[in-house]
């Protein structure tokens, strides 16, 4: 299998150093069985790259030239949008390749790129959890499943972040290869294959400067009040705005309702209070601006999905 990883222009070089962990791993499984590597693996780069690999040939993409596998890099997370505008060059060029058959994936925040393709138009996609209303906002034509960890569809897969890229991975080799390499290879870099979803792994932490300071002033009551005020109306009393234009507004700038946003908040400041205090879920509810203990539990499970006992036995190490 002739597999391309593409050197972008602000990748991750951890994303790139964990493909090709993990897909030399399976050419060593094969050697091992004295057969020949399972994938041709290349490096590929529009612009020139300070980064070195010593073991491999940089090559720039040709049209003549197609690939079975091409595989997208997480970028550093605080330069996304402008990663996207300096990675321009690879869009039709991956379309091409896709029209001759080649699987595409991308890895966390490279989804960002395969969207600008077109290519997850009416399919789903997945992406680092935290880059979810950015993604949304962007690409409105994609069916984003922020919470799950791998998606695929007609030849193109995503992934959600961090370690997430490496069941990405997994899938890549159970599809081309076996079940029993994939499980071979998970073992190899512990890789629990049960995962299912990425939900609890996020932090509710949304932008502030978009330049609204209507929304803002907005964003800022919610903070200030959000154990007290229950509805809309509670929210906007000082704040210089009918209900229908802030909602609009509001929506607009952050991809949420201002009831949306109020919820999120709330569930957050219960995350806290169970990763770092020994409170009870029970204070950890009313803290967080609930007084109905099943509610509570049901809105904590559908944000972060699992309950808030379950949150705490996986984050909490005060807790014996």
């Amino acid at each position: 299998m002739k597999l391309g990883i593409l050197l972008t222009q602000e990748h991750r070089l951890l994303s790139v150093a964990a493909m090709l962990d993990v897909f030399e791993t399976v050419n060593k499984f094969y050697a091992e069985e004295g057969k020949a590597p399972f994938f041709d693996i290349t490096l590929l780069h529009m612009d020139e790259v300070s980064q070195t690999y010593s073991e491999y040939n940089l090559m720039r993409p040709d049209s003549e030239k197609t690939y079975d596998i091409l595989l997208i890099p997480a970028f550093k997370h605080d330069v996304v949008p402008k990663a996207v505008s300096l990675n321009m060059r690879w869009i039709q060029w991956l379309r091409q390749q896709y029209e001759k058959g080649a699987s595409v994936a991308s890895f966390c925040t490279g989804a960002f790129l395969l969207a600008s393709t077109g290519l997850l138009d009416n399919k789903p996609a997945t992406t680092h959890i935290n880059a979810e209303y950015a993604f949304a906002q962007a690409f409105p034509a994609v069916n984003l499943k922020v919470d799950a960890v791998v998606t695929e569809e007609q030849r193109v897969y995503t992934s959600g972040g961090a370690t997430n890229s490496f069941h990405l991975m997994l899938r890549l080799i159970e599809n081309f290869c076996s079940r029993k390499m994939a499980v071979k290879t998970a073992k190899v870099f512990s890789v629990d294959l049960d995962r299912n979803q990425q939900t609890y792994f996020g932090t509710f932490a949304p932008a502030e400067d978009h330049g609204d300071d209507l929304v803002k002033q907005t964003q800022e009551v919610i903070k200030k009040n959000f154990r007290e005020a229950n509805t809309i109306e509670e929210i906007i009393t000082d704040v210089p705005a009918s209900r229908r234009n802030l909602v609009r507004r509001f929506k607009q700038v952050t991809g949420i309702t201002p009831i949306e946003y109020l919820q999120k908040t709330r569930i957050e400041a219960a995350k806290q209070m169970l990763e770092h205090s020994r409170q009870s879920v029970m204070e950890v509810m009313f803290e967080s601006g609930y007084n109905d203990l099943k509610s509570f539990r049901s809105l904590f499970k559908k944000n972060v999905g699992m309950t808030p006992t379950a949150y705490r036995e996986k984050f909490n190490n005060l807790v014996a």
